[in-house]
């Protein structure tokens, strides 16, 4: 089939095959390709190069909004020379993200305000830019979504969408406390995703107190197990950012020091993954 060569067909045809960025940027891919005095076959490549980086920024766009990040972070912008307790080595590594191609996890355990947050988020736009599916969700939010999905009878279809991302990162547990019914069904979706995908966890308790956080040891040793199992711990040691620049700016004293949380012994025994523990898991 022939078609006539004007403006009105290539645009046509460029419709057609669903070439989105080609067909709103043709005249400047065209003007561009002219000045440059391009051959037939350079003159492809760059059209079909612009559709694809195009095509790339969009997928980017759209996987940062499915991921529903509370802010913009990077790595970039953390500052590892003002948080020495961070290793930089080590976030590094994990940037590479062949934890989230080996379906493992990470775990970032330390008081408030030393940066689990933005090394969390940092590490979620790293891996939706590489192209993996990403969800953000608070530890308050998605036991609260847990606990109404349970008393709608969905329980298995609300952890069936919390199947679908390849990583998912879960902030700030272990700031509230948690009803042993939904640890119980925390348990499930940590189960499900239990070697088929990665959770990345930020918390401000150390593993020995999850028994306490989720009000039910067994339920604790359980999870842990299977979240241990494959996991990178990394503890974050140090003074918040937020109290230190409080203190800075003459809003708090020498004494709010004492406001943060004790220090976390590297050698903590962990419940579920030491010689002598029993494997167990709650009642289904």
């Amino acid at each position: 089939m022939q078609y006539a060569l004007t403006m009105e067909t290539l645009l046509f045809l460029l419709g057609r095959l669903k070439l989105k960025e080609l067909h709103r940027d043709i005249q400047e891919v065209l003007d561009a390709c002219a000045k440059a005095s391009m051959t037939p076959l350079e003159v492809l490549a760059y059209a079909l190069g612009t559709e694809v980086e195009g095509r790339e920024l969009r997928r980017v766009e759209i996987g940062m909004k499915i991921a529903h990040f509370p802010r913009v972070c990077t790595l970039e912008g953390f500052d590892f020379t003002c948080q020495p307790g961070v290793s930089e080595g080590k976030i590094r590594e994990l940037a590479n993200l062949d934890w989230v191609s080996a379906r493992s996890n990470v775990l970032f355990q330390g008081p408030p305000g030393v940066g689990k947050t933005h090394l969390a988020i940092a590490l979620g736009r790293r891996a939706v830019e590489a192209g993996y599916s990403v969800s953000f969700v608070s530890a308050a939010v998605l036991m609260r979504q847990l606990e109404e999905a349970d008393a709608a009878g969905r329980t298995e279809f609300r952890i069936a969408q919390y199947m679908k991302p390849k990583l998912v990162i879960i902030d700030e547990f272990g700031y509230l406390p948690v009803r042993p019914s939904t640890a119980n069904l925390f348990f499930h979706l940590v189960a499900a995703r239990y070697e088929t995908g990665s959770i990345l966890l930020t918390t401000n308790r150390p593993a020995g107190e999850w028994g306490m956080i989720l009000g039910d040891l067994t339920v604790a040793t359980a999870i842990l197990d299977r979240y241990l199992h494959h996991c990178d711990v990394v503890t974050i040691r140090g003074e918040s950012y937020r109290l230190r620049e409080a203190r800075r700016n003459g809003v708090l004293g020498r004494g709010a020091a004492q406001l943060q949380e004790p220090r976390q012994s590297g050698e903590e025994r962990l419940p579920g993954r030491n010689p002598g523990d029993p494997e167990a898991g709650p009642q289904k």
